[in-house]
């Protein structure tokens, strides 16, 4: 087996490796987010103000995950390319 193929297989099994810890994160994501509004829903104690910063928080905290799985699939995309 040449490296460019032994290359190739590794980065498949690297990408794979990444989009299923990402899929469970997202799916973490997606339960403290339930977790934090039904907690907002219930917590009349808290200003809106401060309501409005977790929600804020939370949505940032997806933006960034959305961000780095684009860029991690097209740093892939890139090595793959390369090694074609």
């Amino acid at each position: 087996m040449d490296q460019k193929e032994l290359m190739r297989q590794m980065l498949k099994f690297n990408k794979t490796t990444f989009d299923n810890t990402f899929s469970a994160m997202v799916l973490m994501q997606e339960q403290m987010d339930r977790m934090v509004k039904m907690f907002l829903d219930q917590a009349t104690w808290v200003p809106k103000e401060g309501k409005q910063a977790i929600t804020d928080w939370v949505k940032a905290y997806k933006k960034g995950g959305e961000d780095l799985k684009k860029s991690m699939d097209e740093g892939f995309k890139k090595l793959d390319e390369y090694l074609v």
